[in-house]
């Protein structure tokens, strides 16, 4: 079994950063893509991006590509979300999610799933 839990969320003014981190403990041996989701209040949950296991190849939703920057630990257990140029759309619960397969983005493809933290965004 894999553990994912989420660190970094809060408030944050428009226009601001925050960078998210996300670790993995327990069998992470066969974790290989990670990917962050996000889920605001009254919607469906929506994939944000993804990185492959190496870190090289990253995957963005088209909301936060340019603004948003996934990146892979060294130890391959961490993932990090930079998050630059926030906006209120950007106000969800942000929840990391791992998989046994590489290079994947679609919700089903993820074996594992963090509980999420909050990001606010105040106008």
């Amino acid at each position: 079994q894999v553990e994912l839990v989420e660190s970094g969320g809060g408030l944050v003014e428009a226009g601001g950063s925050l960078r998210l981190s996300c670790a993995a403990s327990g069998y992470t041996f066969g974790v290989r893509g990670m990917a962050w989701f996000r889920q605001a209040p009254g919607k469906d949950r929506e994939f944000v991006g993804a990185v492959s296991w190496s870190g090289v190849t990253t995957y963005y939703a088209d909301s936060v590509r340019g603004r948003f920057t996934i990146s892979r630990g060294a130890g391959y257990s961490e993932m990090s979300l930079q998050m630059n140029s926030l906006n209120s759309d950007d106000s969800a619960v942000y929840v990391c999610a791992a998989s046994r397969r590489d290079e994947v983005w679609t919700e089903t493809e993820f074996d594992y799933w963090g509980q999420g933290t909050q990001v606010t965004v105040s106008s």
